[in-house]
């Protein structure tokens, strides 16, 4: 059986149809073509003298959310492909029928057919910021102008593919104390309703006074059993208000990264990896030819804090009056020494790209040190916090056993 894919002339909206038939010599074929309507499909097969037995719209599952590891797989398959000759067009096609997720095959649909229809590549993604931030299509544009775009594609895979290993040792780092802070909290709410309510009512029988952690305990408990859906719902509640407000308000924005960079161990973590993911940025735009002061419009958001967002500004207007980049850095006061040395190097020797990049593997390789020490300085500290909260509670509810232990 004969597989056959062919695009019919068309203006306007589009969808993708799968037919069967039989060709000339009555051999089954099928296919797909991008057509407004099933006529369009079935008259642009008779006239290919294809007889048409079956015609229907391709529909799409909904799939997962598409994540920024979709989108970093996206473009280096994208890059690979073209590195290899394949056709842009092609390239969409393969990497869409191969992708697990159907919401991901629907967006490169999306985007092959407003390239079919004479779409530039980097205007084609402007229409989904959602996933293709300005910085993606910048350095997408600037491929297409000088005509180097597989070597930006894969200059731009290279930079997303660092960026999100930045972002997952971040996590990483900070997903751990969170969640053994979260499995502390479960277990104590559930000690504090089902089992010091079941001990309470064995030490009311003993008609002597319980000791003072005992009774503090039991009071907890009470509070617990008789409010537990106002303390959940005020700190499931609260917690969701706060993201929110984190992710909506500038204010909030400024606040929190600003205290986040004064944290006494994640503070000098965070800020490592906002500066790797600055110059990593930098680099990457300036190596394809974006203008600087063009190239600070997406340093600044792609560096994922606010306080480096105002300086980067700062360090935009500046150098867009004439300051140097090591000048206005310094200015700026957030950067530290080493940086701006090695960005005056590089501005000295006319290789600012090559520094820039230096800095940021630097940066990158100390995130991943300052990872691993971190998780072997947090285990002991958790452990200990565990064995206060948890074995505090225990011990509180065993001690009236003990003192009527004595007494026997």
């Amino acid at each position: 059986m004969a597989t056959a894919a062919q695009k019919a002339p068309s203006s306007g909206k589009e969808s993708i149809f799968v037919w069967t038939g039989k060709d000339r010599q009555g051999k089954n074929v099928q296919g797909e073509m991008r057509a407004q309507g099933e006529h369009v499909v079935m008259a642009t097969l008779r006239r290919q003298g294809i007889l048409v037995s079956k015609v229907k719209k391709k529909t799409f599952s909904s799939g997962k959310k598409i994540t920024e590891r979709d989108i970093t797989l996206f473009t280096r398959q994208l890059a690979t492909m073209m590195k290899a000759g394949v056709p842009l067009l092609q390239s969409f096609e393969i990497v869409s029928k191969g992708h697990s997720n159907p919401s991901v095959s629907k967006l490169l649909n999306d985007i092959r057919a407003d390239v079919e229809t004479g779409t530039s590549l980097n205007q084609a993604f402007r229409k989904f910021p959602l996933y293709f931030d300005p910085l993606f299509c910048n350095l997408v544009g600037a491929g297409e102008q000088a005509g180097i775009l597989e070597d930006l594609l894969t200059r731009l895979a290279v930079y997303k593919e660092k960026t999100l290993a930045i972002k997952s040792k971040i996590k990483s780092a900070l997903m751990y104390p969170i969640a053994i802070m979260v499995v502390a909290f479960v277990v104590t709410a559930v000690i504090m309703i089902w089992v010091v309510p079941a001990f309470k009512e064995v030490f009311t029988s003993f008609g002597a006074d319980l000791p003072a952690p005992t009774v503090f305990v039991m009071t907890v408990s009470d509070y617990f059993v008789k409010y537990w859906y106002i303390i959940f719902g005020s700190i499931f509640g609260g917690l969701y208000m706060f993201f929110q407000s984190w992710k909506r308000s500038v204010k909030v924005q400024r606040f929190m990264d600003t205290w986040l960079l004064k944290l006494p161990v994640f503070g000098d973590l965070i800020r490592k990896a906002t500066i790797a993911r600055w110059t990593r940025t930098l680099s990457t735009m300036f190596a394809a030819g974006v203008p600087l002061v063009e190239s600070l419009d997406s340093v600044g958001g792609a560096c994922g804090n606010a306080i480096y967002v105002d300086a980067t500004k700062k360090i935009q207007t500046e150098v867009s009056t004439g300051t140097s980049l090591t000048v206005s850095m310094q200015n700026a006061n957030v950067f530290p020494s080493m940086v701006t040395q090695m960005v005056s190097i590089g501005e000295e020797s006319g290789s600012l790209d090559a520094m820039l990049g230096k800095v940021a593997d630097f940066y990158e390789d100390e995130v991943d040190e300052a990872v691993e020490g971190l998780s072997s300085l947090m285990e002991p500290m958790i452990m200990a916090f565990l064995g206060i909260v948890i074995g505090g509670l225990v011990v509180a509810m065993y001690l009236p056993i003990f003192k009527l232990g004595s007494v026997v």
